[in-house]
């Protein structure tokens, strides 16, 4: 197999591509804006206790913590994953993501173009992290 025309990236994270909230930040890594065409990946970082907001995401994700615990709660069934481990949250799912504990960071994969909507809303909202 050959490359035509494809290109290797390594990207690294930058306070420029750093989404902060008061429950967590999310550092931006692969995305169309850094030359990927198809996966988006971020870093979050949740403190101790802190939860997202209950939100839904119309592409389905992959959570792969690297420290602490998070609980996971998508459509009213709630697991709990650490490192070495991933939770696979279903497109359009209710979800809620929360660090118990103590502070917990993951990597997170989506496929690319995710909007998040609020329940009951029709809003699509960007990730500034995966674009």
């Amino acid at each position: 197999m050959t490359w035509k025309g494809a290109h290797m990236y390594v990207v690294s994270e930058s306070e420029q591509r750093t989404t902060r909230t008061p429950s967590g930040s999310m550092f931006a890594l692969a995305a169309p804006s850094q030359g990927s065409a198809e996966v988006s990946t971020w870093r979050v970082e949740l403190g101790a206790d802190s939860a997202t907001p209950v939100h839904i995401v119309d592409r389905e994700q992959v959570w792969m913590p690297l420290s602490g615990e998070f609980e996971i709660e998508a459509e009213g069934e709630i697991r709990y994953a650490e490192a070495g481990q991933a939770v696979i949250v279903p497109a359009g799912a209710v979800r809620r993501l929360k660090a118990v504990g103590g502070p917990a960071e993951a990597v997170v994969a989506m496929a690319v173009g995710g909007r998040a909507m609020l329940p009951g809303s029709e809003d699509k909202i960007p990730l500034p992290w995966a674009e």
